[in-house]
């Protein structure tokens, strides 16, 4: 769709320029043969007798022309009169006169002078006398107006252009907005369910202080935490002053448990107690997404180093390193696109998420700092203070 508009615009723009231009030639040309005729006309009425031919000449030749601005003068470059050419009229003789000249010389820039030969009554050459011209204002216009066209043909098709990206968008979100929320509502009661059944096990004898029971309670408060990320998504979250450091620990603590025991987590901070604004199961999901994407990187065997650090005006920087295969320079630029997956399954949408939980709750951004194929990725965060 976005292409058809461009090309649409570029088309008519081009047949626009093609046949204006066309005009200002056939335009161009015919001022060139009434200010010939104009000059001839001055000519004749200056060496004809005929009083009658000359009245006859004035009045149909000289007079009618009122949009070629003209100015003549003698062999010297004496002034002896113009035509078309605005004067204002509180100007001064000298005022006036350097204008003239100034037009003249802008004349000259675009046409050559046509020259008038003056005769006797014998036919012997008296006086010659030099008329200077410019295109009118009409064809000034007409050679301006394609690309005054194409601006506005431009402006049309920029606005098609953002308004169907803003409907698109929209339209992109509030399909996130109904999956994540309908996502939150299934999940609701199953792990209503789930805590019940935590409950009869607490209360049989067998299990009592039991760690199966308290990793069971643990996955069912972080099934009850995902639900309420879910259904976050499309409302205003709430951000609080959080220990940065301390919440990414607590969640790398929890992924421990949960993957490959070949996978070392190493998280560091200077100073340790960095906080930043952030909606704490947001945030979680980010590094949670961010950790996992690492693990399947480097296929269940390597290192993650997680830093944080201050940044500038006190905002927060955090930078996820992995030891896994790296990503293709080509790819770096569609890496939080939907879509965009290196796995056999899944849809490719944990990065084009953790995307928009930094940059659009939490006014922040997150970009690929660097990678090398088969060395390994990093990722920044920036937060703010």
């Amino acid at each position: 769709m976005n292409w058809i508009v461009v090309v649409l615009a570029i088309l008519i723009g081009s047949v626009s320029i093609f046949y204006t231009r066309g005009l200002v030639q056939e335009l161009r040309e015919r001022e060139e043969i009434l200010i010939n005729l104009f000059a001839k006309t001055l000519e004749n009425t200056s060496n004809s007798p005929n009083a009658a031919e000359v009245t006859f000449e004035v009045r149909e030749i000289l007079l009618p022309n009122n949009l070629i601005p003209v100015i003549w003068t003698d062999d010297e470059g004496t002034l002896m009169g113009f035509k078309n050419v605005e004067i204002d009229p509180a100007w001064s003789d000298t005022e006036r006169n350097e204008f003239l000249r100034a037009e003249i010389e802008e004349m000259r820039a675009d046409n050559d002078p046509i020259t008038i030969t003056f005769r006797d009554e014998d036919g012997e050459i008296i006086d010659y006398q030099y008329v200077y011209y410019k295109n009118s204002d009409l064809l000034k216009k007409l050679e301006y107006y394609p690309y005054v066209q194409l601006s506005i043909i431009f402006l049309f098709g920029l606005f098609v252009f953002v308004a169907f990206t803003y409907s698109k968008a929209s339209e992109q979100n509030r399909v996130w907005v109904g999956l994540a929320k309908e996502t939150a509502h299934q999940l609701g009661t199953p792990i209503s369910s789930l805590i019940a059944w935590i409950e009869y096990l607490k209360s049989d004898e067998k299990f009592q202080n039991s760690e199966i029971v308290d990793e069971l309670q643990k996955d069912i408060e972080r099934l009850d935490m995902i639900t309420n990320r879910f259904s976050n998504i499309g409302s205003v979250p709430v951000l609080t002053h959080e220990d940065i450091p301390a919440t990414i620990s607590s969640t790398v603590e929890y992924l421990k448990k949960r993957i490959s025991k070949k996978v070392e987590f190493n998280v560091h901070a200077k100073p340790y107690n960095l906080r930043a604004r952030i909606n704490k199961p947001l945030f979680d999901w980010v590094i949670e997404n961010l950790c996992k994407n690492a693990v399947d990187s480097m296929g269940g065997i390597g290192k993650i180093d997680i830093n944080i650090k201050k940044g500038l005006d006190d905002n927060v920087i955090v930078d996820l390193s992995d030891t896994g295969k790296g990503i293709p320079k080509s790819r770096l630029r569609d890496v939080f696109a939907p879509g965009y997956t290196t796995k056999k399954r899944g849809w490719g949408l944990g990065l084009t998420l953790v995307k928009r939980i930094i940059d659009n709750y939490h006014d922040g951004k997150i970009i690929v700092l660097s990678s090398e194929i088969d060395k390994g990725t990093t990722f920044r965060i920036f937060l703010k203070a």
